[in-house]
């Protein structure tokens, strides 16, 4: 990220989060000493982006990285069909009322409770006001932005399917070491 040109860091920060305008700001910012000096970077930017460029983010969340996996193990196809029709219905659901992808970082969430986390927060957000839904949508996706920017500065290719529940991080470098060699 650091020895990267500004057009590359922005280029890999726009995997993370789709604002063009957070990506400028994160870039114009480096060189960052450490993860933790970038993840701070990564939130001032975040908790400065105006409606626009929320609107922005949110239009380049997909919709298959936001739905977490049905467990194929013990449940029967039926099952795994059912449930991905009330996944596709909720999300519509949703994205009628807003207007936009339902973001939510299930980071921290087992793999085995993500599809129910996933259900509970659509359900209980869609009688949010839609101003009040806007800031949480924000607030999601700075979170999904740090853990995006942490699997990147471990060597894992950043992307939008970093939100899902399997986003737990490899590797041993911790929050507080030098990224200065993290070129990616």
């Amino acid at each position: 990220m650091n020895s990267a040109t500004p057009e590359a860091a922005e280029a890999a920060l726009l995997t993370c989060c789709g604002s063009r305008r957070w990506a400028r700001r994160v870039a114009a910012h480096r060189p960052y000493p450490d993860l933790e000096a970038l993840l701070a970077a990564s939130d001032e930017a975040a908790y400065d982006m105006s409606p626009a460029d929320l609107t922005e983010a949110l239009a380049c969340e997909p919709l298959n990285a936001a739905i977490p996996q049905v467990p194929h193990q013990g449940a029967s196809p039926t099952g795994r069909s059912v449930a991905h029709t009330a996944l596709r219905a909720a999300h519509a659901a949703y994205e009628s009322r807003f207007g936009h992808t339902f973001v939510i970082c299930l980071d921290d969430v087992p793999a085995d409770e993500a599809l129910d986390q996933f259900l509970a927060g659509i359900r209980s957000r869609l009688g949010n006001d839609p101003e009040d839904e806007r800031a949480i949508a924000a607030e999601e996706l700075r979170r999904l932005a740090r853990g995006r920017l942490t699997r990147f500065a471990f060597g894992n290719t950043p992307g939008h399917t970093a939100g899902h529940p399997t986003g737990r991080t490899r590797g041993t470098r911790r929050t507080g070491e030098p990224i200065a060699n993290a070129s990616r």
